[in-house]
């Protein structure tokens, strides 16, 4: 449709006058909104009290079955990526962007739907599956544009636009208390108008990253760069299509290592303000855990950024040895300090552990784009991200699982956590060893121009 076709890739191509340094903002206006989910967690027990608005009453929905709405819109997020990452080369990141704030503000505006007239299922359907793809799509559209506009600083570009992603809870926590306690009544929590609201607001939040993001012109390199160190092995001067790219061992170890790093911090973030309660009650009000929801978000964000520039001098490989070696420390500390009743503590390591896990996500594209090239970096880091998907269900699955079973068989509230946290930290063990296996990618693979690429799609197009 001619209406649309300012969404056309064509007329995405940046001319000689345009400043790379533009598509960052314009990156950062898609993470900060998506990157609400962080934040869904403060949402958790509004949600449990539909019904008695004060308090849990029959036929309210319980925190475990609540859980599944993060989880969904995690799964979703990255089959969604998965899926369309070719897509996404071909038409260009503009309409990719476009797409994902339809579909990101749509599932706010269906899911309060389900909020308002206490469905499930359609609160599943909205926030879940549509806003889950909104989520997909939003994710990698920026994330691929970006590594194409900085070769020669992979690390910062993908920091500069996921971190955005990061620290969209530090937005949303306070955001959708506000909202909240703004509409809440005698007869209502307040949580469908909050959606609504989000879901507008978010929306027209997006449209500015649509109309700013651009394109290099085919073969515009920054200025003075002559393509990767040679003397650095680690990072290749070739390129391989995403369907070679899956058949590598180094994918499918890249893959545990995302999986492993997420599910560990994932369990954290969607549990994050009833966690802080329970285990210090008495202590830390709503109030108050919606503001450490606010710092991890803070964590998250400056993790991203920090790690993965620290990335560009230190190597992919190191940085993720630091991130297993450190990881694998404060998930041990978390319970501990709860034991010794040290919020501060609690706090430093769970803001800690929480960078490690931000740092994962914004360094693995840069880690990709050492082993595979820029040509199909895109579709390649959409695949991987169904490592996200899988932690997005195992990292809440577990930590409330095993919370709900350790408060069975007695356990206090306060102590629920220990078990779930150190099963983290022995999965984080596991992510070390995968990346110590870590390797440059076989001469087989690469891509030579005068060969058919195995997808069937030259240059990162799409089928």
């Amino acid at each position: 449709m001619a209406l649309f076709s300012f969404l056309d890739r064509e007329h995405t191509i940046a001319d000689a006058r345009f400043s790379r340094w533009l598509v960052p903002p314009a990156a950062l206006a898609i993470h900060l909104c998506i990157g609400q989910v962080y934040a869904l967690s403060v949402f958790k027990l509004p949600l449990t009290m539909l019904i008695g608005v004060t308090a849990p009453a029959p036929g309210d929905w319980s925190q475990e079955t609540v859980s599944h709405i993060f989880q969904l819109a995690i799964l979703i997020l990255g089959l969604s990526a998965a899926i369309w990452g070719a897509w996404l080369e071909r038409v260009g990141p503009r309409r990719a962007m476009f797409t994902a704030a339809c579909c990101f503000a749509g599932g706010f505006l269906v899911g309060g739907l389900g909020v308002q007239t206490h469905q499930f299922w359609l609160l599943m359907l909205g926030y879940g599956v549509l806003g889950g793809i909104g989520l997909g799509i939003g994710y990698i559209s920026p994330v691929s544009t970006l590594i194409k506009w900085f070769p020669d600083r992979p690390g910062l570009a993908t920091g500069l636009a996921i971190m955005g992603f990061g620290g969209g809870a530090m937005i949303a926590a306070p955001l959708s208390v506000g909202l909240m306690a703004h509409f809440k009544s005698a007869t209502s929590t307040g949580v469908a108008p909050t959606f609504a609201v989000m879901g507008v607001l978010y929306f027209l939040y997006m449209m500015i990253g649509v109309f700013t993001v651009r394109l290099p012109a085919p073969g515009w390199a920054p200025p003075g760069y002559a393509g990767a160190r040679s003397d650095n092995r680690m990072i290749t001067r070739h390129d391989v299509v995403v369907g070679d790219a899956i058949r590598t061992p180094q994918f499918w170890l890249l893959w545990a290592m995302l999986c492993l790093n997420v599910t560990a911090g994932i369990s954290i973030i969607e549990q994050a303000s009833p966690m802080i309660q329970e285990m210090f009650p008495g202590v830390i009000v709503p109030s108050a855990a919606a503001g450490f929801v606010g710092l991890l978000s803070l964590a998250n964000m400056g993790g991203r950024f920090v790690w993965s520039s620290f990335s560009d001098t230190i190597g992919r490989k190191a940085t993720f040895a630091i991130f297993f070696a450190l990881g694998c420390a404060v998930y041990l500390a978390i319970p501990a300090a709860g034991h010794a009743h040290k919020v501060a503590f609690f706090v430093l390591a769970a803001f800690v552990a929480i960078s490690i896990y931000g740092g994962g996500f914004a360094t693995i594209p840069a880690y990709l784009r050492d082993m595979y090239g820029t040509m199909n970096v895109g579709a390649i880091h959409g695949r991987l991200l169904t490592a996200w998907s899988t932690a997005g269900v195992l990292g809440p699955l577990f930590v409330n699982h095993l919370r709900a079973s350790q408060i069975a068989d007695g356990v206090p509230k306060a102590d629920a956590y220990d078990v779930s946290m150190h099963l983290m930290a022995g999965f984080l063990v596991v992510g070390f060893l995968c990346n110590l296996f870590v390797r440059p990618v076989a001469e087989r693979y690469h891509f030579r121009a005068s060969a058919s690429p195995t997808d069937g799609v030259p240059a990162g197009a799409g089928r």
